[in-house]
């Protein structure tokens, strides 16, 4: 493990200490946490632009479902004759 020095404000160095304490935890724990969660939701959101990045792409090509037929679909769900989802033209 190893060792980063951080100057914190004021304010929230007393609400880490506050969270710290109500948790019965060190302040370097509380900070793990809270930085392995904005880790996690930075790699999620990249993930999310990649894909949509390649959605774009891919409608550029011509790729596309037709609006009815995804309506059509989500309409039979739940239906004894549910259909398949639509694919797209490719």
């Amino acid at each position: 493990m190893s060792v980063t020095t951080v100057r914190l404000q004021a304010e929230v160095e007393q609400h880490l200490e506050a969270i710290a304490s109500r948790l019965h935890r060190s302040k370097g724990w509380v900070i793990n946490q809270a930085l392995s969660e904005y880790i996690e939701k930075q790699q999620r959101e990249q993930e999310r632009w990649q894909q949509t990045l390649e959605a774009m792409e891919s409608a550029a090509q011509g790729k596309v479902v037709d609006a009815g037929e995804v309506q059509d679909w989500l309409n039979s769900w739940g239906a004894d004759n549910e259909r398949d989802a639509p694919e797209s033209g490719r």
